[in-house]
């Protein structure tokens, strides 16, 4: 498996020195300054490329900029309205430069109007460290009583209502400010930032896309690109829904095993593939994360390594994000079925037969409560993460290449 590692650029505080100093070999970054919609230069490919290669000092880093996260599909796109021929347009020269570069997988995600959602960003540990959370009591007090959605009171429970209503009148107006800048201002990566009403004027326009037709338009989306990114020799992969269940009312079509299985055979070329998500899928109790790595294994282009903790039974709850052996996923077992699929892939003579990962998220541990780096991507958390997984492949590599 190929260790990589997210980076957003110089303006990160995990600089490319700490990155080499990883032992991971490749980057994951994107052009994040580009307005979704628009067409990635060559010559800004390039300069990235040239970023991720050098370390401050000018001396070179011996990273490669190899996965692409994400290259941002437009809301026009999800919607099928507005400018959307233009950013298919220009999503398909995008891809050509890339391959130009030689760089060959993209993540992207179909996600509506709010990419990953977390509603605290440094939720506070017994040990003192702190991580990432989702309330589903604070999401909904935001929902209903900051965002103040039409009909929001309809998609929670009596007893999630009151709890809500609760949360809200005990929370401070800083508070308040906090909870709305965590989950509409856009986490790390997410292709855009958003006001409260630029979310209202979008959930509006949603209001007529049930999930039917927000998956047909990813499915005519993909028949559109992916027959493109298959003969650059692109290997497209889609990240699943974060948290994998609606919210705001809207759709998801990105949850589940069978959210991709339906998607992996309308458009079943092979540059159409998943992101297997670990963190994100395993946030509902419903999904087999192992199962979808052997039945559906074939398409899996990129993997994210992280694991979150359930605070509820139910599929749509509270978590967190646990230390990467230490939550509700096995990942012994999902490194062991990867594992298992790279050989299957090199028996049968597969130049892409080795899968990228990267250690997805982390807790702030140490100095990274000092160094304030992106929400979620700390350094020293991520390290620890990368080591314990590092040790996972050794203990079964050589198991698997036996069979």
């Amino acid at each position: 498996m190929i260790e990589t590692w997210r980076w957003f650029g110089p303006q990160d505080l995990v600089s490319i020195s700490d990155v080499a100093q990883t032992g991971a070999t490749g980057v994951v970054s994107a052009l994040h300054h580009i307005p979704t919609g628009d067409v990635w230069e060559l010559d800004e490919i390039r300069k990235r490329q040239r970023e991720v290669a050098t370390m401050p000092d000018g001396s070179p880093s011996g990273l490669e900029w190899n996965v692409v996260e994400s290259l941002p599909v437009s809301e026009d796109i999800k919607k099928r309205s507005g400018e959307w021929r233009a950013h298919v347009s220009n999503y398909c020269q995008s891809m050509a430069n890339l391959a130009e570069a030689g760089i060959y997988i993209i993540c992207y995600n179909f996600m509506p109007i709010l990419d990953w959602t977390r509603t605290d960003l440094s939720w506070r540990l017994k040990n003192g460290a702190t991580c990432m959370r989702f309330d589903i009591i604070d999401f909904a007090a935001f929902d209903i009583h900051i965002l103040k959605r039409a009909h929001a009171e309809k998609d929670y429970d009596a007893k999630l209502r009151q709890s809500a209503a609760r949360r809200f009148q005990e929370m401070s107006e800083q508070d308040r400010k906090q909870l709305t800048e965590n989950i509409v201002c856009g986490l790390p990566g997410a292709a855009e930032k958003f006001s409260l009403d630029d979310v209202r004027a979008h959930l509006n326009e949603y209001s007529d896309i049930p999930e039917k037709r927000l998956r047909s338009n990813l499915v005519r989306f993909l028949a559109e690109v992916a027959p493109v990114a298959q003969d650059l020799g692109i290997r497209l992969c889609c990240h699943p829904d974060d948290p994998p269940f609606s919210l705001l009312g809207l759709p998801r079509i990105m949850s589940t095993e069978e959210d991709y299985r339906i998607v992996m055979e309308e458009v079943d070329i092979p540059a159409n593939g998943i992101t297997l998500c670990s963190g994100s899928l395993g946030a509902r109790p419903d999904n087999d994360l192992v199962g979808m790595m052997q039945r559906l294994g074939d398409r899996v282009h990129f993997m994210h390594s992280r694991n979150v903790k359930r605070e509820t039974a139910d599929v749509r709850g509270s978590f967190y994000e646990s230390e990467h052996l230490r939550g509700d996923t096995n990942m012994v077992l999902l490194i062991g079925a990867a594992l298992q699929e790279e050989a299957r892939r090199r028996d049968e003579g597969r130049e892409d037969w080795s899968i990228p990962f990267r250690p997805d998220h982390g807790q702030d541990i140490l100095d990274d409560l000092g160094r304030k780096a992106q929400p979620g991507y700390p350094s020293i958390g991520r390290l620890k993460g990368l080591a314990e997984l590092r040790g996972i492949i050794a203990a079964l590599e050589p198991r698997t290449e036996m069979h």
